[in-house]
């Protein structure tokens, strides 16, 4: 009883961690997209267009367009909670609790879905 105690304050202490660590990343990530936004003077796009899609993205951001770095440090935002989410399935798991697993389950399955429905929307 006492082990399960620690490794679930274990796994609260690194959910928190990483609910930390996303959004500072993506605040930093974020910073610097309006840092080159503001030096370059533009978004690095013609007529300021923004882009949509993982590889537009990515490639903009190997190019060091601001938009582009700047959608990155969205995305990383976006991120963060899917990833606590899944974090918490572990944590249920741990704790033995089927339907809390069953509804976080759920729940993931939700975002990931909606993702890939705003994804192909774009």
């Amino acid at each position: 009883m006492v082990d399960r105690k620690k490794e679930m304050a274990s796994v609260e202490q690194l959910i928190g961690v990483i609910l930390r660590i996303g959004v500072i990343i993506s605040a930093i990530v974020i910073a610097v997209g309006l840092l080159a936004l503001f030096l370059e003077g533009g978004s690095g796009y013609p007529n300021d267009q923004v882009p949509l899609g993982f590889r537009a993205i990515f490639q903009g951001v190997i190019q060091l367009k601001p938009f582009a770095i700047i959608m990155l440090g969205l995305f990383c935002l976006i991120l963060t909670p899917v990833l606590r989410v899944a974090v918490s399935i572990y944590a249920f798991v741990v704790e033995r609790d089927s339907l809390y697993v069953a509804i976080t389950s759920i729940v993931l399955a939700i975002l990931v879905i909606a993702m890939v429905i705003g994804y192909a929307g774009k």
